[in-house]
């Protein structure tokens, strides 16, 4: 047994266990904004959902205008004039 004179001493020391249990005090709930989900589509999905919406291409249709304009005798000139009006419709 060693000692080192008064001043290691300790002075009066509480008695109970050295790591006593410490109240926590109660923290108070900060008011906060409630969760919300949140959906991002991006511009690709965007234009694949607006290419679902296009009606269907009716290949029958297709076909026989492909067969007539391959015949040369598609461009008339009633259909021209319909093309130009419908055109000038839109523009104007």
């Amino acid at each position: 047994m060693h000692i080192y004179g008064p001043a290691n001493l300790h002075g009066a020391q509480p008695i109970g266990p050295p790591h006593s249990a410490r109240v926590a005090q109660r923290q108070v709930a900060s008011e906060s904004k409630p969760i919300q989900d949140e959906l991002q589509i991006s511009d690709a999905a965007q234009l694949v959902d607006k290419v679902r919406e296009l009606p269907d291409v009716r290949q029958d249709r297709v076909h026989a205008i492909r067969t007539q304009i391959a015949r040369g005798a598609y461009e008339t000139s009633e259909r021209l004039e319909i093309a130009v009006g419908r055109l000038l419709d839109e523009i104007g």
